[in-house]
């Protein structure tokens, strides 16, 4: 069973649906494939046009999920091409809502792993 579950959760915060989901995904992210010298952006709203309200340095942890949107649905995951993926991530990226440190902004979804928080 724990087998199984390392196998589905991983796609589960991969594959979000278009509507935002409170309880959806972990409970908390980290920030992975943002460069050592670079920050993630946390936004007022899930677009990279809407103003800058944070940051967030690479590697960290304790990044509170509180719901995403966009992203593909199961049935696009499973059943289109990774050409047909990559054009509707372009037209519909995975931006999640996060708290980090007091502070609440919109970060792109490709920038987040699941994550834990021991404080």
């Amino acid at each position: 069973m724990k087998m199984l579950l390392n196998l589905i959760m991983p796609l589960m915060f991969t594959v979000s649906g278009v509507v935002l989901a409170e309880a959806d995904g972990p409970d908390y992210y980290r920030v992975h494939g943002v460069a050592g010298n670079d920050v993630l952006n946390m936004r007022s709203d899930g677009h990279w046009r809407a103003t800058k309200v944070g940051e967030i340095p690479p590697g960290a942890g304790c990044v509170r999920n509180l719901g995403c949107e966009g992203g593909l649905t199961m049935d696009e995951y499973m059943n289109l091409s990774k050409r047909e993926q990559a054009a509707i991530l372009k037209k519909r990226p995975r931006w999640c809502l996060v708290e980090y440190l007091g502070t609440r902004g919109w970060v792109s979804g490709r920038y987040l792993a699941e994550g834990s928080c021991n404080r």
